[in-house]
């Protein structure tokens, strides 16, 4: 059920405690190094969603239903569009018509005890990418501008805690269609059971700040109306 009433929170121990998950992209542009991206995932907040993306992040489920090992490791960004977002997971046909989840092919969307969602208020969140409701796999993005009409659409269950450079670095290589003129392929991932908080990162209005909104679902699908680009997996 989407959130239904208006509450509020930022940097709230609701959404972001060094207890929540760490887990790590290692990124190949191009055929060469370009570093690793850290994410913190929200399992408070959203712990279906987050264990999710954790246990493909790992690999540590073997074989799904697809035939395909559930990990990202080796999977592509297909569609990365500057201005908006980096967009990956289908690493069963690599081209945004695939993917699977941890707990078959599709999940529903989750929102905190029935009421709170994060907004896409900022640069630098993870989201889930769908072909409407309920339909998660393993495709994701991470938001480079503020998002706010994919509220109440696509679930938030993390963001990018350190290479921030990372992500510009793979924005630039994308284009107005979606395709990215050099690829950009996850050569390893995991989790990371210590780390080290990263200093927060500025970059234009990204100052590594979240929020959690709860707005009236029937406002906020009417704000929505009209929002051409999303995040969607291809049928």
């Amino acid at each position: 059920m989407p959130p239904k009433f208006l509450v509020q929170f930022r940097d709230s121990d609701h959404v972001t405690s060094e207890n929540n998950p760490r887990v790590f992209f290692d990124i190949e542009i191009g055929g060469k190094k370009a570093g690793r991206i850290q994410m913190e995932l929200f399992s408070t907040i959203t712990p279906k969603t987050a264990e999710n993306f954790r246990a493909l992040c790992t690999g540590e489920k073997g074989v799904g239903k697809s035939g395909k090992k559930l990990h990202y490791k080796g999977s592509i960004f297909h569609r990365v569009i500057p201005g908006f977002m980096c967009q990956g997971g289908d690493f069963t046909r690599q081209n945004g018509t695939g993917g699977e989840s941890i707990y078959g092919e599709n999940f529903e969307d989750e929102w905190y005890d029935n009421q709170l969602f994060i907004t896409h208020n900022s640069p630098g969140l993870l989201s889930m990418a769908n072909s409407g409701k309920n339909t998660n796999g393993s495709q994701f993005f991470l938001t480079t501008k503020r998002c706010k009409w994919l509220d109440c659409k696509h679930v938030v269950f993390g963001q990018v805690e350190g290479g921030w450079d990372i992500v510009k670095a793979i924005e630039n290589v994308g284009s107005g269609s979606g395709e990215a003129s050099e690829k950009v392929v996850i050569v390893d991932c995991g989790e990371l059971k210590t780390f080290k908080k990263p200093k927060k990162v500025v970059d234009g209005d990204y100052e590594g700040k979240w929020e959690v909104d709860a707005l009236d679902i029937h406002q906020a699908e009417e704000k929505a109306k009209g929002e051409a680009n999303e995040p969607k997996k291809l049928k």
